[in-house]
């Protein structure tokens, strides 16, 4: 069995596409056709459906790609060598919510740098639906999404952990005498909230809603972070997940409110596509993000 087309058949897989698959490895389309067709002889299989322009895996070839992934990983590993087994090389493609980015990027590159320094990253930020997006047409190898828990079989699952959210203020603000908030207070207070339909700030609106309840934000923003700097000047109120505030609220320069009858059910999720090739930059950054989520 060519060893090549394995390594072509795993590449369509990710993809979903032989042209894309061509050009990342640098062969012709005719070529990658002709490898996959060969495979599928030698195997007695038909590994893809081809229906118009999309391409898509038998349940034969979901069998077949565990496999070949695995001789995939086994043969890069062996050509590295012994000594580079522990010393990953490569790139890595990581998708997340731009809240996300300080926590488990910005306050831990530096660890991860040198514990792994010839393994680069690129961190691409967006929305979940356009998360899910690029990790099922292979634009990221990884994807830390901050939202509702996602059930589908279609991803690994690498770790989860369930996230508080508070409406947050500045100690000097007058809700933050208040032992108890009731919504209603809240409703006339100048917000300062992420962009519309976004994370947590939709999960805001979906719960108020329920109330027949709406707030309209003096400032939208992507940047939870700068977000929080604006609260601690007391220029309005906002609605934020804890590990954004955790250093605020220990220092006094933020205060998390006491909202009678509400919350909200956050998620933050490391995850992969299942029919993903785990190479060995993808595994260090694996065990990176997953000892950053245990420890933030």
């Amino acid at each position: 069995m060519d060893f090549r087309s394995l390594a072509t058949f795993v590449q369509v897989a990710e993809m979903g596409s032989f042209t894309r698959a061509a050009e990342k490895m640098g062969y012709s389309q005719p070529t990658v056709s002709f490898q996959i067709k060969q495979l599928e002889k030698e195997l007695g299989v038909q590994l893809f459906e081809r229906i118009g322009h999309t391409v898509n895996l038998t349940a034969d070839g979901r069998h077949t790609l565990s496999y070949a992934q695995s001789i995939c990983h086994l043969a890069e590993e062996l050509s590295q060598g012994r000594e580079e087994l522990q010393e990953a090389r490569g790139s890595i493609r990581l998708g997340m919510s731009d809240s996300l980015c300080i926590p488990l990027v910005v306050r831990g590159f530096g660890t991860f740098q040198k514990s792994y320094p010839n393994v680069s990253m690129t961190v691409i930020t967006a929305g979940t639906n356009d998360l899910y997006r690029m990790v099922d047409h292979n634009e990221v190898d990884l994807v830390c999404t901050l939202d509702t828990h996602l059930y589908d079989t279609s991803y690994v699952i690498i770790g989860e952990e369930r996230i508080n959210t508070h409406f947050v203020c500045a100690p000097e603000h007058p809700l933050a005498k208040m032992d108890i908030v009731q919504i209603k207070d809240l409703l006339n207070q100048p917000f300062l909230l992420t962009e519309k339909g976004m994370s947590y700030r939709r999960l805001m609106d979906e719960r108020l809603a329920k109330d027949a309840l709406e707030i309209t934000p003096i400032l939208e923003m992507e940047s939870a972070d700068l977000i929080c700097h604006l609260v601690m000047q007391n220029v309005g109120v906002s609605f934020l997940p804890d590990f954004v505030t955790e250093s605020a609220v220990r220092e006094g320069t933020v205060v998390r409110l006491n909202v009678q009858d509400f919350e909200v059910e956050l998620w933050r999720q490391l995850l992969h596509h299942r029919d993903k090739w785990v190479s060995l930059p993808m595994k260090a950054m694996i065990e990176h993000l997953s000892q950053q989520m245990l420890h933030p």
